[in-house]
Order: C-alpha cells, then sequence, then structure tokens
C-alpha cells in the first residue's frame, strides 16, 4: 500500500516468460539468469540457533483485554525486524482461498492467453519482470504479474477490466478486504507509537494500492538463480500471502538471511520504507 499519491514503479524492458522456459529440456541455464553477481547469503539453518519472524494476533490487538501487550510486541515487532506474520486478521477465509487458487490458474493460463496481459512498452504493469532497465542485466528465475488494483481509477482498463471471471471478481473483493485490513494494521501501529489519532492513517486511506504476483518455476539448477534479488519494498505497507506454504522468503537480520515459515492462514506484513522512517519509539 502506497501513500495518498498514486505513485510511478517506473519502466521494465520485456524479457522471456520464465515459466515457459522451465517447461523446455535445458542442459544448462541462459546466462543471464546466473547470478554469480551476488555473494552467497549466510542462511541462518539451525533450528537451535535461528530466530523467528515475530507473530501477531489481530484478535489481541483489538481486545481490551490483550491489546497493550500485543501492541508492545506489534512495537518491537516493526522496530527489531520490519516483518510479522498476522494470524487472526479477520479477513475470509474463503476469498483467501479463491484468491489462491485464482492466482494459481491465472499463472496456468496458455501462454497466448497471458500476452493478452503482457507488460507494454515503457510500463512495468502486466506480465514480464520489474526494474529490467538494459538488455545484459541479470534476470530473477520467476515472473510477475503486476497491476494498480486502488484506486479503481487506476485501473488499467487492458489490464484489470479484462481479467478472466470469476478470477476478476475475486480479485476485486480481495482488494477491497486487504486496504481494510492495511488500515487496521496502521491504526494499531498509530496506538503503538503513542500517536495522535489517525496521524499515520490519513496518510494512506485515500492512498494507492497495487498487487504483485509472483511465481517461480522449478529450476534444473537452483543454486545458481534466485527467484527475487534482495530488496526493500518502497511502499508503506506489503502483505504478502503465500499460495504454498514452501519456504521460500527470507529476511536479512543482523547480517544473516532467517527463513521465514510460513503460518496457515496468515500474512506476512513487511513495513516498506516510506514507514520505516518514522517508525520508532515515543
Amino acid at each position: 500500500m502506497e501513500g495518498s499519491k498514486l505513485v510511478s514503479f517506473g519502466a521494465s524492458k520485456l524479457v522471456p516468460n520464465v515459466q515457459e522456459l522451465a517447461k523446455q529440456s535445458i542442459d544448462a541455464l541462459p546466462p543471464r539468469y546466473v547470478r554469480t553477481d551476488l555473494d552467497a547469503p549466510t542462511i541462518v539453518s539451525d533450528p537451535a540457533l535461528t530466530l523467528t519472524v515475530p507473530v501477531i494476533d489481530m484478535e489481541k490487538l483489538l481486545n481490551g483485554d490483550t491489546m497493550d501487550s500485543e501492541l508492545d510486541r506489534l512495537n518491537s515487532a516493526c522496530k527489531d525486524w520490519g516483518f510479522f506474520q498476522l494470524v487472526n486478521h479477520g479477513v475470509d477465509t474463503t476469498l483467501v482461498e479463491k484468491a489462491k487458487h485464482g492466482i494459481q490458474e491465472f499463472f496456468d493460463l496458455p501462454i497466448e492467453e497471458k500476452k493478452k496481459f503482457w507488460q507494454q512498452e515503457n510500463e512495468i504493469e502486466g506480465f514480464g519482470q520489474a526494474f529490467v532497465v538494459s538488455d545484459e542485466q541479470k534476470l530473477d528465475w520467476g515472473d510477475i504479474f503486476f497491476m494498480f488494483t486502488l484506486p479503481i481509477h487506476a485501473r488499467k482498463p487492458h489490464l484489470f477490466p479484462k481479467l478472466p471471471l470469476p478470477f476478476r471478481d475475486t480479485i476485486d473483493a480481495y482488494s477491497l478486504a486487504l486496504k481494510l485490513l492495511a488500515m487496521k494494521i496502521l491504526g494499531r501501529m498509530e496506538k503503538a507509537l503513542k500517536m495522535d489519532a489517525k496521524e499515520i492513517t490519513e496518510l494512506f486511506e485515500d492512498g494507492a494500492q497495487s498487487m504483485r504476483m509472483n511465481y517461480y518455476p522449478p529450476c534444473p539448477q537452483p543454486e545458481k538463480v534466485i527467484g527475487l534479488t534482495p530488496h526493500s519494498d518502497a511502499v508503506g505497507l506489503t502483505i504478502l500471502l503465500q499460495i504454498n506454504e514452501m519456504e521460500g522468503l527470507q529476511v536479512k537480520k543482523d547480517g544473516k538471511w532467517i527463513p521465514i515459515k510460513p503460518l496457515p492462514n496468515a500474512f506476512v506484513v513487511n513495513i516498506g520504507d516510506i514507514l520505516e522512517v518514522n517508525f520508532c519509539s515515543t
């Protein structure tokens, strides 16, 4: 979720579809996907030593008896990690499952159908990869579908309105539900910081919402590729839903990469750059 002005994430050069590439029998990876440009990450894998991303309970944040202690946990999670898993979030589980199923079906469309939603020149929305600015740039082993979802007038007419039914209706309902959830989270952050009411939420209540769907196909040489280049999110708040419970997301803390084991029916929340610079105890 971004702030009150609709932001632009720039443009991206068109690149091959990795999902289609993965379907081929290839002996060696194309050089652009071999990530010798990145240092080998230091990953904490020993269960006895592994830190775990905090888990925040939305029901406790809204309950007068448990609110104060859970606000303290939220404050600590945002300051020390910038990440947390959110349980008992209140988003309808049937809607969440419909979104998961619809996203999987969308990526499983034939390539000719996907081309209807391809990135256009000098844009980033649609199927493709993000922030590819040169023909020599290394590529991620993964595909994305990116689009603005809110406000409604920000939806590109060749993308959102053209999504197949019932997927379009599911994403419409899901985007509205996630906006409500984002505002609840931001409201609890205000309380955790002991800020004046709506000092944060007013910045985002009319803000932009974008949705990025990531697909990471199997790779014949997974040790040589990366699904998504290390980065921070430039937005205010990211609410991540994993389609399955495969461990892949890692958070860098104290110089080490900590894997996140996704909890059932939980969202992973990332404090973006816009909020990170302001989130501190008062």
